[in-house]
């Protein structure tokens, strides 16, 4: 198969197969022709129907039975288990026929093992440019070991086309290098295997898909029950704000105007002096109102822009604070909307938790984009040892449900850094 030359245990069984050919010829012929005759009563010379009975069925049965006898034979020299080339003889049949594709990687691992007669098998695949143990066997063999990790430990890689598809490894028995003909085995086991790990990988890409999008879409879920908690909490505050002032203000308001037309006719200075304080109560009570609104949707943001809402906020922040706008134009609300909260939030974490002396905001436009960045030169924190907070959470809901991606770089004493980027088409005129 390789130009090679025949090893001692190949020698002995092909004498072993020629033997047991012999016997059945000659098996055959004392049966059919001597045996016959006798039955017959033609015993002084080979019955001719006879002969020709017994050439027949040699010539019949000759195939099958230096079939077995191969077999047979080959086995037993090779102390009852297949020899490596009738292992990799029956490789492709194997790995090809009634089994499953999940079960292809595991069927390998093992025809892979019983042909070389290694300790264990392995059979990785490449997945997303990433090798992965995809079957061992025996199936309690260890896991856990990486490629090259252990001594006796050989490797190949599969290839088709130049392309890397997986890679064959096999684990010696201690002290029991494996023999030049098993080394020759492994190397044809690769060879052949480039179709059915090429199979194997792509159905484990699918499933490693299936996986991430099964994630985002419980990631989605979740975001998503969080953005309703968000509003429900929200409509509450707003409920008990109106409730516990505007609402007020306005009973009060009612309940004077009706006290001083009842004071009109009976006392008229009186009643001037408190429509009068009326006015003022009004004032209080518009103020109120206005800030409940600014709360719910800035009127400044649909007036001046992103810039100008952003701008006020900025001059009424504790910390010295900077705006850089670049590019910017008019996006959509929920857009606008989705930036100017998350950059007042990240204003708001920075003044309240980082001791931060100066902040810079930046507002950056472009074709079917929109990036906030928000940086100070506070404490910072450490990003993969900090429960995300509710300000986070917030900003990371508002901007994903807006179709864009945050990220936050922080490092302890190093300041933070907080960065939205939103889809968007800039419109008409601006």
């Amino acid at each position: 198969m390789w130009g090679r030359r025949r090893t001692g245990r190949e020698q002995l069984a092909a004498l072993l197969v020629l033997g047991g050919l012999a016997v059945f010829v000659v098996l055959v012929y004392v049966l059919i022709v001597l045996g016959g005759g006798a039955l017959i009563g033609h015993t002084s010379s080979p019955h001719a129907g006879l002969s020709v009975l017994a050439t027949a069925v040699v010539a019949l049965a000759f195939g099958r039975v230096q079939s077995w006898l191969a077999v047979t034979m080959s086995r037993l020299v090779h102390g009852g288990s297949r020899s490596p080339y009738e292992v990799l003889s029956r490789f492709s049949p194997a790995v090809t026929g009634s089994h499953s594709t999940d079960d292809l990687p595991a069927r390998m691992a093992e025809v892979l093992a019983e042909g070389t007669g290694a300790k264990a098998a392995q059979v990785w695949l490449m997945v997303d440019g990433q090798l992965r143990l995809a079957a061992t066997w025996p199936p309690a063999a260890d896991r856990s070991a990486a490629l090259g990790d252990l001594p006796g430990r050989r490797e190949l890689p599969v290839r088709q086309g130049g392309e890397l598809l997986g890679v064959l490894a096999v684990q010696e028995h201690e002290n029991v290098p494996l023999t030049p003909v098993e080394v020759r085995l492994f190397a044809g086991l690769a060879n052949q295997a480039g179709l059915v790990l090429r199979g194997a990988r792509l159905r484990a890409e699918l499933v490693h898909r299936l996986a991430e999008l099964s994630a985002l879409a419980e990631e989605l879920r979740i975001s998503r029950q969080r953005l309703v908690d968000a509003q429900d909490a929200e409509r509450r505050r707003l409920e008990r704000d109106i409730h516990d002032g505007a609402q007020q203000h306005l009973v009060a308001l009612a309940v004077n105007l009706r006290l001083a037309h009842t004071l009109a006719e009976r006392s008229p200075e009186r009643a001037d002096r408190l429509v009068a304080e009326q006015c003022k109560a009004a004032t209080v009570t518009i103020e109120t109102i206005t800030s409940l609104s600014r709360g719910i949707y800035p009127s400044l943001l649909v007036d001046e822009g992103l810039a100008g809402a952003l701008r006020t906020e900025i001059s009424r922040s504790p910390l010295t604070a900077e705006l850089v706008a670049v590019d910017l134009g008019r996006y959509p609300a929920g857009v606008e909307a989705a930036a100017y909260f998350c950059a007042l939030e990240a204003l708001q974490n920075s003044a309240k938790h980082s001791s931060a002396k100066a902040i810079r905001v930046e507002l950056r436009g472009g074709p079917g984009v929109l990036e906030v960045l928000v940086q100070d030169d506070g404490a910072g924190f450490d990003l993969g040892a900090a429960h995300a907070g509710a300000g986070l959470v917030n900003m990371r809901d508002r901007v994903e449900s807006a179709g864009g991606t945050l990220t936050i770089e922080t490092t302890p004493s190093r300041g933070t850094l907080v960065a939205a980027r939103l889809p968007g088409v800039r419109r008409q005129g601006t």
